[in-house]
């Protein structure tokens, strides 16, 4: 079943506020304003990883230290 794109947007950030919560140290209590996207905001609060979607990787030592402050100013 597709998910209009503005429902997965609530549902995105939904998610991103459980996620922050949890980092507070808050109780998992869904807040009243997000009681229609609950299972979100708990899936994000337990840190559960959304279907098909891969989290995004860190940037590497190695990129970190070929991109420095130098490389991306810009030439006077």
């Amino acid at each position: 079943m597709a998910v209009p794109k503005k429902d997965q947007e609530r549902v995105t950030y939904a998610r991103m506020y459980g996620a922050q919560a949890h980092k507070n140290g808050s109780e998992r209590v869904v807040p009243c304003f997000w009681e229609e996207y609950a299972d979100a905001w708990l899936q994000g609060f337990d840190d559960v990883p959304l279907v098909g979607i891969a989290k995004a990787k860190s940037i590497g030592d190695q990129m970190e230290a070929e991109v420095d402050e130098a490389a991306v100013s810009e030439p006077n």
